[in-house]
C-alpha cells in the first residue's frame, strides 16, 4: 500500500469501522496500554485480519503499534488524534514478520550493478519481463545483472538468454547474468562492448583472464581459486562499485526481504577472502571484514528496515586455527542492538572435509562459550 494511498484517506473512513468507539475493545486481549498513548508516535492498523499468534489463533481486525511495540489488538479503531497514523488495511491480511534462520543477504547486498529477482520466472519471456521492469529504475550507463540464485533448467528453454535476447529487453543499459558461484554468465550488447574493450586494454590486475565474450553473449564458467573469463567479468564490475553504490544493493536487498514477510535475517556470510579484490574471487568470496561496511553505514543513517544477526564463517585448514582463535578473542557473541548485531560461529568453524582439524575447531569455539 502506498503511502500516498494511506495519508490521502480521510479519517472518517477509519473511524466509521469502529462506529466512533473511545478505545480498543476487548475481545480476549489484555490491553496492554492506556488510550492516552495513542499519540503521534503510534501508528493504528485497522479494518484487516491480523493474526496475533496467540495460543488460541486469534485474528483481530485492528492493532495499535507504538515505538515498535504492541499497544492493544482487536475490537474497534478508537477515536485518534495528534498525529496518530491510522492504516486502512481494507481486509489485508497481516502476520508477524518472518524469521530467517539461514540466508547470505550481506551478500546480496555486495553484488554489483543492479541486482534482478530471477529466482520466479519460467521462461526467457519473462526474464526478459523482468530485466525491462528493473531497467525503469537504473540511470544510463550503469549495469543490469542478476548473481546467483537462479539456473537455466527453471527456465522452460533450458538454456541461458542469449545476447539478442537481453538487447530485446534491454538495448540501452548494459546487462550480466551471471550463473551460480563460477559461472558461466551472459551478457548483451552494451556489455560485449564493455568487456572486449578490457580484454583490449591494459589488463586491470596482473593475473585477470580475458573474458572472451562470444557472438551470443555467452562468457564461459570460472574455477574454484584458479580464475577464469566469468570471474573477470565479475572483478570488472566489482572494480566499478562505490560504497554508495553497495547501500543502494543493501537497502535493495532489504526492500525484497521485507516484501515477502522476512524481517529478522540471520546471515551466514560466505567463504572469507581478506584483502583486496582479485580476479580469482568467485561471487561466494567477499572480505570478511569489509563485506558489513554498507549494511553498518545504513545502521548509523538509521536506515534498516530488517533485522540482521550476523555469524562468523571461518575457513581455515590450519590445524593451529589461527584466525579462528583471534576471532574468539576479539569479537563478543550478540554484540549490537535490535535492528543489527553479531552472531556466532558458522556456517561452520573449519572445513568441513578438513577431518580433524574440523573436530578441533568444535572444541576451540565451545571452549570459548560461543555457540557453532
Amino acid at each position: 500500500m502506498s503511502k500516498k494511498h494511506v495519508d490521502g484517506m480521510a479519517r472518517r473512513g477509519f473511524l466509521t469501522l469502529g462506529a466512533g468507539a473511545l478505545g480498543f475493545t476487548n475481545t480476549g486481549h489484555a490491553q496492554t496500554a492506556p488510550l492516552q498513548a495513542l499519540d503521534e508516535n503510534t501508528t493504528v492498523l485497522a479494518n484487516g485480519k491480523i493474526h496475533t499468534m496467540d495460543a488460541a489463533g486469534s485474528v483481530v481486525n485492528a492493532v495499535a503499534i507504538r515505538h515498535n511495540r504492541i499497544l492493544a489488538v482487536g475490537g474497534a479503531v478508537p477515536k485518534a488524534g495528534g498525529g496518530v497514523r491510522l492504516i486502512n488495511l481494507g481486509g489485508r491480511t497481516v502476520v508477524p514478520g518472518l524469521v530467517e534462520p539461514h540466508i547470505h543477504i550481506v551478500s546480496l547486498g555486495n553484488r554489483p550493478g543492479y541486482h534482478t529477482i530471477l529466482e520466479n520466472t519460467a521462461s526467457i519471456k519473462e526474464v526478459q519481463e523482468a530485466l525491462a521492469s528493473r531497467r525503469k529504475d537504473v540511470p544510463e550507463g550503469a549495469w543490469i545483472t542478476s548473481m546467483g540464485g537462479w539456473h537455466p533448467n527453471q527456465w522452460a528453454e533450458h538454456r541461458h538468454p542469449t545476447l539478442a535476447d537481453l538487447d530485446a529487453a534491454v538495448p540501452d543499459r548494459p546487462v550480466m547474468l551471471y550463473e551460480r558461484f563460477t559461472g558461466p554468465a551472459v551478457t548483451n550488447s552494451l556489455g560485449k562492448k564493455f568487456f572486449d574493450a578490457a580484454d583490449a586494454g591494459a589488463p586491470a590486475h596482473p593475473d585477470i583472464q580475458k573474458v572472451k565474450v562470444s557472438a551470443t553473449g555467452a562468457i564461459a564458467a570460472a574455477g574454484f581459486g584458479s580464475g577464469g573469463p566469468a570471474a573477470s567479468a565479475l572483478f570488472l564490475l566489482r572494480n566499478l562499485q562505490s560504497l554508495e553504490d553497495k547501500k543502494r544493493s543493501t537497502s535493495d536487498a532489504m526492500r525484497y526481504s521485507a516484501s515477502v514477510g522476512l524481517t529478522a535475517l540471520l546471515d551466514q556470510v560466505l567463504f572469507p577472502t581478506p584483502g583486496p579484490l582479485h580476479p580469482n574471487q568467485i561471487l561466494s568470496n567477499l572480505d570478511q571484514y569489509r563485506m558489513y561496511d554498507a549494511w553498518l553505514e545504513l545502521h548509523r543513517e538509521g536506515r534498516t528496515i530488517v533485522r540482521l544477526q550476523t555469524n562468523f564463517l571461518q575457513n581455515q585448514s590450519d590445524p593451529a586455527l589461527p584466525e579462528l582463535k583471534e576471532r574468539l578473542r576479539n569479537q563478543f557473541q550478540f554484540f549490537g542492538d535490535d535492528m543489527m548485531q553479531t552472531g556466532s560461529i558458522g556456517e561452520w568453524a573449519a572445513p568441513l572435509n578438513a577431518g580433524a582439524v574440523w573436530e578441533e575447531a568444535q572444541r576451540v569455539v565451545a571452549r570459548a562459550g560461543w555457540r557453532n
